[in-house]
This record gives C-alpha cells, sequence and structure tokens, in this order.
C-alpha cells in the first residue's frame, strides 16, 4: 500500500556529489559544502597528474639517454 503523505516526508539525500543530478533541493550550505568538496576533488586530481607527469618524464629522459 502506498503512502498518500510520501510527498511530505523528507528525501534522503546523497552523501557524495553526482555529476548532473538536481540541486534544487540543496540549501545554500549544502551546495558551499559540495563547492569545497569538489574543489578539493579537484587538488588530489591535480596531484595525482602531477606526480603521473613526474613519472613520465623521469622515464622519458631514461629512454633519451
Amino acid at each position: 500500500m502506498s503512502n498518500p503523505f510520501a510527498e511530505d516526508l523528507p528525501r534522503p539525500r546523497p552523501k557524495t556529489h553526482e555529476i548532473g543530478q538536481d540541486l534544487s533541493s540543496l540549501s545554500v550550505f549544502e551546495l558551499t559544502e559540495r563547492i569545497a568538496q569538489l574543489e578539493a576533488e579537484i587538488e588530489r586530481l591535480k596531484a595525482a597528474r602531477a606526480a603521473k607527469e613526474k613519472v613520465k618524464s623521469a622515464a622519458d629522459q631514461v629512454f633519451k639517454s
């Protein structure tokens, strides 16, 4: 049996951000929090890329010799 008041119940929100998700139900605080999480993730990705570029550069130097 379905709940006639289901639309009045709070909807569970995902703990992490999903690309393309509906943002209309998030508060300003939640949006700010998500932005901070995504900025931290961008920095983590940049650091991983820099580490891989360093390894690739070192390998290129070995094979140029």
